[in-house]
């Protein structure tokens, strides 16, 4: 069990010739009850449930528990869970000693660029890069479970 902190960014520039992998990225929520959402997702050619906690009062820091299954569980939850799909393609880019994931997002949510930063503690610095925009941290529409129930292109 983990205590994830990351910070999220609006993207304002280009980032793509900096990426060193791309991953396509499918997921939906068994629940998006903000005190304890459950998603699953294919990442590329992998399988992934999560169970994530409510954020802290800053939106930086939560729980999180995360396991591999098989793909084809992942496509029978599918099945099953809230209506919307997430759909993705996340690039990685060095900035410092720190890996942006930037989410480029897809079908209804097509437009929205985000970018995240993994940290060991809400204080810690990093390498802002050049394309990173505006702080979103802690902004519920920001998030993918919100994103589902109200996506980008109905704002």
């Amino acid at each position: 069990m983990a205590q994830e902190i990351e910070r999220k960014f609006l993207v304002k520039g280009d980032f793509k010739k900096e990426a060193y992998k791309e991953i396509r990225i499918q997921q939906g929520y068994l629940s998006s009850v903000p005190a304890r959402t459950v998603r699953v997702r294919t990442k590329g050619n992998q399988g992934f449930i999560t169970i994530k906690g409510i954020g802290n009062a800053s939106g930086a820091s939560r729980f999180e528990w995360e396991k591999e299954i098989a793909i084809s569980e992942v496509e029978a939850l599918l099945q099953i869970c809230e209506p919307g799909i997430i759909d993705k393609t996340r690039y990685l880019v060095k900035s410092g000693k720190h890996t942006f994931e930037v989410d480029e997002f897809h079908c209804e949510n097509q437009g929205l660029i985000v970018a995240e930063v993994e940290l060991t503690e809400e204080n810690e610095s990093f390498l802002k890069p050049a394309w990173l925009g505006i702080e979103v941290t802690g902004d519920e529409k920001y998030y993918n479970n919100m994103l589902m129930k109200k996506p980008y292109k109905k704002w």
